[in-house]
């Protein structure tokens, strides 16, 4: 049997769960930015920003599910909503980003433009990341202070010696 502490203790803290963040949303941004570049050269910035965003969105709210906040399976339909709306809010932020500089620089080279992209990911993914793990995913962790489960509690019988109910209890 399960305790709530070895719950609670498998679920990754804060800090852990934020690398993992990290190296998980991350990795996928960084793919993403560079397949933003590259799709950008044949259909409209903000159409591949978009597209890519929904596929990176989908790739990484499943990694969170699995490995970043460790909740046990598969991100469900909500999570990935849920996760869908904070995506859309950091899409907001790339895309004023991209619009900012666009209109103080008359050609910003690639590596300007990956550099304001990254950055702008990156303040838009440390607001993701507080989302996720106080909202998104929060219902899958024990509450502190849980206790185990009362099946797992013997019941009294007359067999039962006053010790077994001492350790019981």
């Amino acid at each position: 049997m399960e305790t709530a502490q070895s719950r609670q203790q498998a679920t990754p803290g804060a800090f852990t769960s934020f690398a993992r963040f990290v190296v998980c949303g991350g990795g996928v941004g960084l793919a993403s930015s560079f397949a933003v570049a590259a799709l950008a050269s044949w259909i409209p910035w903000a159409l591949a920003n978009a597209l890519i965003t929904v596929l990176s969105t989908l790739l990484a709210t499943e990694l969170h599910a699995r490995f970043t906040f460790d909740v046990g399976g598969c991100a469900t339909w909500r999570q990935h909503a849920q996760s869908a709306g904070s995506a859309a809010a950091a899409y907001v932020v790339t895309c004023t980003a991209m619009f900012a500089l666009q209109q103080l620089t008359t050609a910003p080279g690639a590596v300007v433009e990956q550099a304001v992209y990254l950055s702008a990911s990156a303040l838009a993914g440390v607001a993701r990341y507080a989302v996720l793990r106080l909202v998104v995913f929060a219902r899958n962790r024990p509450q502190a202070g849980a206790t185990a489960p009362y099946a797992s509690v013997p019941s009294p019988s007359a067999s039962s010696s006053p010790d077994e109910l001492c350790h019981a209890a």
